[in-house]
């Protein structure tokens, strides 16, 4: 790998750019945040201020106040979104784990399967979870948004890698020291795995919390949306309330924002340790 230090004109140059990024990334967001404090009238304008013109908080008070599933939807996509992670962080973690280190008939079958399912695109198994969930009778239901997200193939291989590279010194130890299987995965192998875990919760917390194919399909109670498929129906067929839509989507990024937070000491050190040998 070259080394930039060399070529001060390079570290300029990797800087010009990154910044150009951060702010190509961040207007779109400052100008949303902007546009949630301004009347319809004015973001209908077209003028391109960033300071609204005619400061309000009635976009706010409308969501929070005069909307009254707003809350509800709020909460739907928490319990959903946080069961899915939890789940996620349990059963991939178990899952990569025996991929790595257990010996059980069917291992590599196993292991090229789940690789073959990161080939397969999400759109396509929508019809099929569909109809599964109709078959079994989860249609509009918590379990019907839950269940078929709570694994998934991608964090499995992902998890697979970090505990190949899993130093094996620590579990023999802990062998000798009489700890069962499981017991070695849950006292020693999990805390150790930390910025894997971590990485993965943010990943998964966040695709739950902005999944809108799943819902637009399986849910049709306006009680039972979850938030992306609740502020869609701020959007009609001859006008849509985008002040409306702008300040909801400020307090709908508030979450993934507190995810990313409350992770970021392992998000760096997780993305990083999860590649290795295979």
């Amino acid at each position: 790998m070259m080394n930039i230090s060399r070529f001060p004109w390079l570290k300029v140059l990797l800087y010009v750019v990154l910044t150009l990024y951060a702010v190509i990334t961040l207007v779109p967001f400052l100008w949303a945040l902007s546009a949630s404090f301004k009347p319809l009238s004015e973001i209908f304008s077209g003028d391109l201020n960033f300071l609204p013109q005619n400061f309000t908080l009635d976009n706010y008070r409308q969501i929070f106040i005069q909307e009254p599933l707003f809350w509800r939807w709020f909460f739907n996509s928490v319990i959903i979104a946080v069961s899915v992670t939890v789940l996620n962080l349990l059963f991939n973690s178990m899952a990569g784990y025996a991929l790595a280190r257990l010996s059980f008939v069917g291992k590599h079958f196993w292991f090229f399967l789940i690789l073959a399912l990161l080939a397969v695109p999400t759109q396509i198994t929508l019809i099929p979870t569909f109809l599964i969930l109709k078959a079994i009778g989860w249609l509009n239901s918590y379990q019907g948004m839950i269940v078929p997200g709570m694994v998934n193939a991608t964090f499995i291989f992902m998890m697979r890698q970090f505990f190949v590279n899993f130093p094996r010194e620590l579990e023999e130890a802990a062998q000798l020291d009489g700890l069962s299987t499981w017991g070695i995965f849950r006292r020693i192998v999990l805390p150790l795995a930390k910025p894997a875990l971590a990485a993965q919760a943010v990943f998964v917390f966040m695709s739950s919390w902005n999944n809108f194919l799943l819902p637009v399909v399986i849910l049709f109670d306006p009680e039972m949306f979850t938030l992306p498929l609740g502020l869609n129906s701020f959007k009609g067929q001859y006008i849509s309330y985008w002040n409306y839509i702008m300040a909801a989507s400020m307090v709908f990024t508030l979450p993934a924002l507190g995810i990313y937070a409350f992770f970021n000491r392992y998000f760096i050190q997780g993305t990083t340790f999860t590649g290795g040998k295979g």
